[in-house]
């Protein structure tokens, strides 16, 4: 049986914490997975249709990049505030609010005559994401046993790690079928059957209140914004270009501007003191320099196959699936492994797997396919991401306190998206400056893609190198905790049960926040 609303129950607190639940759990876990799974298979479905997107909307490197980054930079900044609004104004109806967005969006980049259009859309479809990817996981984990939370968590987890191993196949199988327009309208009669069994089959709940950093969103989405600007629009008009210049400065004014607004209000956004020590911001960093170096690689990886080889998109999704796929195999390994030996340890050994990935594809691709040497390091690289993932998220929550984890566990998330957009951003700019799209009066088509290809990919593979590195100087097990105190963590905790203090949902607040990789 389940309560309906949080706080107030009757009885020994922790008994109570035990029991209170929110919703139907399987009814819950069937409605958020299906949302979930459809906005985490948006992005790497869409990175092979670009070749595709490229013709038809005559779209240039710059344009392709936003196509991507819109999306992902949207769902970066907004994905805190998301959870803080569901907490507000009812997590139900802020759900079926940000899954009418990602529909409209789809139904808009359908539509889109031109690359302009579809950029926006894509960004209204990265700002319905953000509300719908960590409210899932909130509302799923509240609506579970405390004793059954783990597994339903993990199984939330594996559709996302699903999503991203099918994005390719499903998105090459799509624009092969039909065209580039279809990955978004699969997603619309989806979102319409889901919307009212959202609203009729979900229950509704709250958070404690919290005030909306306006602010802070203001100032990071701008800042945000002019630093990707200018380092996408660079490489097109260079470096000294008015707006290129206005977009550096402007951005990296409101990015300072930002910080000195978290430090001082009193409902930061991001609390900087999360930054203190060494083990919260170093795990941050290598996050941030992992999606760089990998998803910028992918990027451009995901294109190769089509636009040099002259593979179908199904034929160039298959050939990216041991990369994609791999994760699903060896993330229970490394999860295992960790436990045992300490996370730190696995996920440096994924970061050096990943960078020696991408100098192995740097050094021996070229533009006759020689695809048998290539297949070694896209295993390697796929191990290495499932030894990143599987324990990074338990790293991070060890670095804080334990009624910080909530907000901690989204400040990596949102970091790990913004690190996709630089990446996109920096490689695209190294790419454009040796190489392109279309032949020039001395190289092929072909080959002018794969001079930009190379130093691209080796500026992910040594972006990864100094993740490594980042990671290897985390405290190790038990560091962090011994920083933090653990006199704090028992105190927070034995005061919140003392006073009731949330239910189900707020005595497990490093569960609210998503761990998806859009």
């Amino acid at each position: 049986m389940s309560t309906e609303t949080i706080g107030g129950h009757q009885g020994p607190p922790a008994e109570g914490l035990r029991a209170a639940t929110i919703g139907h759990p399987v009814r819950t876990f069937v409605i958020t997975g299906i949302a979930m799974f459809m906005a985490s298979l948006d992005n790497l479905v869409v990175s092979i249709a670009l070749p595709s997107i490229r013709e038809s909307l005559h779209a240039g490197l710059s344009g392709l990049q936003w196509t991507v980054s819109a999306y992902t930079l949207t769902f970066a900044v907004f994905l805190l505030t998301g959870s803080t609004l569901g907490d507000r104004f009812g997590r139900r109806n802020l759900f079926v609010i940000g899954l009418a967005v990602f529909t409209a969006g789809s139904v808009a980049s359908a539509l889109a005559p031109n690359i302009g259009v579809l950029i926006a859309a894509r960004a209204g479809q990265g700002l319905g994401g953000a509300v719908v990817v960590p409210l899932s996981l909130t509302m799923l984990s509240a609506s579970v046993r405390p004793e059954k939370r783990g597994a339903a968590v993990g199984a939330w987890s594996a559709i996302s790690g699903l999503a991203v191993a099918l994005g390719p196949v499903v998105g090459g199988a799509v624009v092969e079928a039909a065209s580039w327009q279809w990955i978004f309208w699969v997603n619309v009669p989806l979102g319409v059957v889901l919307l009212p069994l959202a609203w009729f089959g979900l229950t509704e709940s709250r958070g404690p209140a919290r005030r909306l950093d306006v602010v802070g969103t203001v100032l990071a989405t701008g800042g945000l914004l002019g630093v990707v600007l200018g380092l996408i629009r660079g490489g097109d008009v260079g470096w000294t270009n008015a707006l290129v210049l206005a977009g550096f400065v402007g951005g990296g004014v409101l990015l300072v501007a930002f910080i000195v607004w978290e430090l001082r209000t009193d409902a930061p956004m991001v609390p900087m003191h999360l930054f203190r020590g060494r083990a919260f911001p170093l795990t941050n960093f290598s996050t941030l320099l992992m999606s760089f170096g990998m998803f910028g690689a992918i990027f451009f990886l995901s294109q190769v196959f089509q636009t040099v080889y002259g593979f179908s998109p199904l034929g160039s999704g298959l050939r990216v699936l041991p990369w994609t796929g791999v994760p699903m195999l060896v993330a229970p390994i490394a999860g295992i492994l960790s436990d045992r030996i300490g996370g730190k340890w696995i996920v440096t050994v994924g970061l050096g797997l990943q960078a020696v990935a991408l100098a192995w594809v740097a050094e021996v691709i070229s533009t006759k396919l020689d695809y048998a040497a290539l297949l070694p390091a896209f295993l390697i690289g796929g191990t290495g991401m499932a030894m990143f993932f599987a324990p990074i998220e338990n790293l991070v929550l060890g670095s804080v306190r334990r009624d910080q984890e909530g907000i901690a566990s989204g400040v990596n998330n949102a970091l790990r998206e913004f690190g996709g957009v630089l990446g996109i951003a920096v490689m695209g700019a190294v790419f454009s400056a040796t190489g392109g799209y279309g032949p020039t009066a001395t190289k092929s088509a072909d080959q002018h893609f794969i001079d930009g290809l190379i130093p691209a990919v080796f500026t992910g593979a040594a972006i990864l190198a100094v993740a490594t590195v980042a990671m290897w100087l985390v405290p190790g097990r038990g560091a962090g905790a011994s920083q933090l105190g653990d006199d704090s963590d028992a105190h927070q905790e034995a005061e919140d049960v003392a006073q009731g203090v949330g239910g189900p949902v707020e005595g497990h607040r490093h569960q609210e926040t998503a761990t998806a990789t859009a």
